[in-house]
């Protein structure tokens, strides 16, 4: 198991991107968060395996004709053990 701090840029927000991204963590059995920042970029953290997050990772960027993902930043994170879900928060 492994944790990520990660934070998208480009057309990221005001498309559904948060959204995609929840369904894509539950889809791949992920836990954590993703949510806006003022600075136009998103923040999330990802918690499963390492296979499962490197597929989430690489489907990011198809959500809908309009997201456009141009830079993901991640960097590993200490594990949470409390989680049961990803979520969108505010």
């Amino acid at each position: 198991m492994l944790r990520y701090s990660i934070l998208v840029s480009g057309r990221v927000q005001g498309v559904g991107f948060r959204y995609h991204a929840q369904y894509l963590a539950n889809q791949h059995g992920l836990t954590g968060w993703v949510k806006n920042l003022d600075n136009g970029m998103v923040s999330m953290e990802v918690q499963g395996t390492k296979e499962r997050i490197a597929l989430f990772l690489s489907e990011l960027g198809s959500g809908n004709r309009f997201i456009r993902v141009d830079q993901v930043v991640k960097k590993e994170q200490e594990l949470q053990g409390s989680e049961n879900e990803f979520r969108v928060i505010y």
